[in-house]
């Protein structure tokens, strides 16, 4: 059998697990095994080549910031693309408005993983796309590097990350200072780790300028835009 994943494989996949999710939090004995087997028997592929696909999936949810099958916990060994044809199946599957993330988090990880990234150009303009949703392009190596500069601090409050991911990284939440809806860079010079209270009020608190200001002063990399 080919190490390649079709799309029909990875799609009965998704969908033994979306099904497996559902019996989980609704109190529905089932056993996973069983469902690894019927798979297995329906594509040719091993047992074992399903259950580590389906730690796979774990993975993609807790991206998505959703809830895992216990007992499958998120194997991160998946590249970006099948990640992100991961994300859409499920989307898909779930009529649910395709949420973009997971392809960019893959990348942020395996970035991250390299140990040490040099200083990124960024994405000075990033174009912007449009659906049910507006994003931006982004560089994956820009938050890896804002991250792995933070060290799991917060870069505003200086707090110890408020916890520990599923995959054992620090928790922290990037921040462009000129955001990106307003014409901001993508780049180290506008971007701070941040803690998600520190985040919040970035966005949301009664003196965010201030705060900002004191990003600027404090930080040197950064660059007012």
């Amino acid at each position: 059998m080919s190490a390649h994943w079709t799309r029909e494989e990875l799609k009965a996949a998704v969908e033994a697990y979306i099904q497996m999710r559902s019996n989980q939090a609704n109190g529905i004995h089932f056993v996973k095994k069983h469902i690894y087997s019927e798979l297995a028997n329906r594509f040719g592929r091993t047992e074992k080549s399903f259950e580590f696909r389906m730690q796979n999936i774990s993975y993609v949810y807790s991206l998505m910031g959703r809830e895992w099958i216990y007992g499958l916990k998120p194997a991160k060994n998946v590249g970006s693309k099948i990640a992100a044809e991961i994300e859409r199946l499920i989307a898909e599957i779930e009529r649910q408005n395709l949420s973009n993330v997971v392809e960019f988090e893959t990348q942020v990880v395996s970035y991250k993983a390299e140990g040490s990234l040099s200083k990124p150009g960024g994405v000075k303009e990033p174009r912007k796309t449009h659906s049910q949703v507006t994003s931006s392009d982004r560089d994956p190596k820009v938050k890896a590097w804002i991250l792995m500069e933070a060290s799991g601090k917060c870069e505003c409050c200086g707090s110890e990350a408020p916890f520990t991911t599923s995959d054992g990284e620090p928790f922290l939440e990037v921040h462009h200072l000129r955001h990106l809806a307003d014409g901001g860079s993508d780049t180290i010079t506008n971007a701070v780790a941040l803690c998600p209270n520190c985040h919040r009020e970035m966005h949301y608190g009664m003196n965010k300028s201030e705060l900002k200001k004191s990003m600027y002063r404090k930080l040197s990399r950064l660059e007012q835009e």
